[in-house]
């Protein structure tokens, strides 16, 4: 596929028995989730059959995170969550119901929607001199609760306070050390290293393998379980986000390259 092309891929291989690999391929936006790709994980994840999948990006580019810059205008009264939020979260609901082991493979800067599609994923190796960052404060954008949660359950509040405040990168070594990804690897050996990781996955009793994947899942969610009408108003806060004047303010920043001015409205 060429670079020029306006829409990217997902590329699926087998790289070791049992073990599929799923590479985001869209080079010209620098592993950008759009629209394509957010289709293509919710589309081909129910129909895997491996016992352990790899995710991850192509050359030196794991992704940006999404594709804001793919957006159309978002008008005052249009649908932003239906825009944004939806393909997104089927996306991610996929990898994370796929019954066996996940890992991402982060071969390149991780940001944004990129680096929770990547704390999707069951384990996270990084390459050596990637970055890593979550910058929605600097789109005027209300982060969901299930994704935070995903950060909380990983590397506690104080460093996700310090990752969504901020909205800052941070490096491998920084990510290793809050628990943000559990090995580093040099870039030329990252490849090999997951696979490898993954061989060992695939070739323990699948039975074990999806039971231990479903007591950890249940576990972290009654750990995380909120009240109804809590998570109904960090719902509406959401979506109170999405309809603002500061996230329109912020795509529209990010798409002219300038630096956004906030009206904290």
């Amino acid at each position: 596929m060429s670079s020029s092309s306006p829409e990217g891929r997902l590329l699926l291989d087998e790289p070791a028995p049992n073990v599929a690999r799923l590479v985001i391929f869209n080079p010209a936006k620098r592993g950008a989730l759009d629209q394509a790709i957010l289709d293509r994980f919710a589309e081909l994840m129910p129909t895997l059959t491996a016992r352990c999948v790899i995710i991850t990006g192509q050359e030196r580019n794991f992704s940006a995170g999404y594709d804001i810059g793919g957006l159309p205008e978002v008008a005052p009264g249009a649908d932003a969550q239906q825009i944004v939020a939806h393909p997104f979260a089927a996306a991610l609901d996929a990898i994370e119901a796929y019954p066996y082991p996940t890992i991402a493979a982060l071969n390149g800067h991780t940001i944004g929607g990129g680096l929770e599609l990547a704390l999707s994923c069951d384990l996270r190796l990084a390459s050596e001199a990637i970055k890593l960052g979550m910058p929605p404060a600097k789109l005027g954008l209300v982060y969901s609760h299930t994704g935070i949660k995903k950060f909380v359950d990983a590397i506690g509040a104080p460093r996700t306070r310090e990752l969504f405040f901020l909205g800052s990168t941070i490096d491998a070594e920084t990510a290793r050390d809050w628990g943000l990804v559990n090995r580093i690897v040099t870039v030329d050996r990252l490849s090999d290293e997951a696979v490898s990781v993954a061989g060992q996955i695939a070739a323990n009793a699948p039975l074990s393998q999806r039971g231990n994947k479903l007591v950890i899942a249940a576990v972290l969610a009654a750990q995380g379980a909120l009240e109804p009408d809590v998570e109904r108003d960090l719902m509406q806060l959401r979506l109170d986000g999405f309809a603002s004047d500061d996230f329109r303010e912020g795509v529209r920043a990010f798409a002219e390259k300038r630096p956004p001015r906030w009206q904290g409205r």
